[in-house]
């Protein structure tokens, strides 16, 4: 059974962040591609890069706070486009879009904007979208003990559609289901009908 209390989540991270060693990488990355830093618009660019990497590389902590399912709720709840912006760890380019997360609830339910939290969580990192959608479904499995659970990332990698092949609008799909949403034909169809994705 989950417990009463919440539950601390802090991403474990090397202590050791190094903005100053970041900024001097960033600047040698980007005069070894030819970019000079001499212009006063230029000159704070390796610094702002590297603060704005480590940003992206660190999420938030927050308490995992759930509540007695008193009513015994049973049907599905589902928190909509939740924002995603994450990195490709392929290139280190952005990936950005919505989560669509549910769950069954099983003995217990969560705060809702807990679902947002957890999303940011795992996408605070280098990632692929694959592995995103995946860890965010099991988290959830793991430490809610729901009946289902459902996540959905749709997403624009600009390192598809500013480099490469450049293809401008598209996006990806990724889908996790598990327990009595993945089991359930019908769970599963009410599960895509409400997020808006074909089943």
């Amino acid at each position: 059974m989950p417990p009463a209390t919440p539950l601390r989540v802090v991403h474990e991270q090397d202590p050791g962040v190094a903005l100053g060693a970041a900024e001097t990488a960033a600047a040698q990355f980007l005069q070894a591609l030819g970019v000079e830093l001499d212009s006063e618009s230029l000159r704070g660019t390796p610094g702002r890069m590297a603060r704005a990497y480590a940003e992206l590389f660190s999420p938030r902590p927050f308490d995992l706070t759930t509540f007695p399912n008193d009513e015994c709720y049973d049907e599905l709840v589902l928190a909509r486009a939740i924002p995603v912006r994450s990195v490709c760890e392929h290139h280190l380019l952005p990936f950005v879009g919505v989560a669509h997360v549910g769950y069954l609830p099983g003995e217990r339910i969560l705060g809702l904007s807990k679902l947002a939290r957890i999303v940011e969580h795992f996408a605070r990192r280098p990632q692929v979208q694959e592995r995103l959608t995946k860890q965010v479904a099991d988290w959830l499995c793991e430490h809610l003990h729901p009946k289902g659970v459902g996540v959905v990332i749709e997403a624009e990698h600009t390192c598809m559609t500013l480099r490469g092949v450049q293809a401008v609008g598209s996006t990806t799909v990724t889908s996790t289901l598990l327990g009595t949403l993945r089991e359930d034909a019908r769970s599963r169809q009410e599960f895509f009908a409400l997020t808006g994705v074909g089943a």
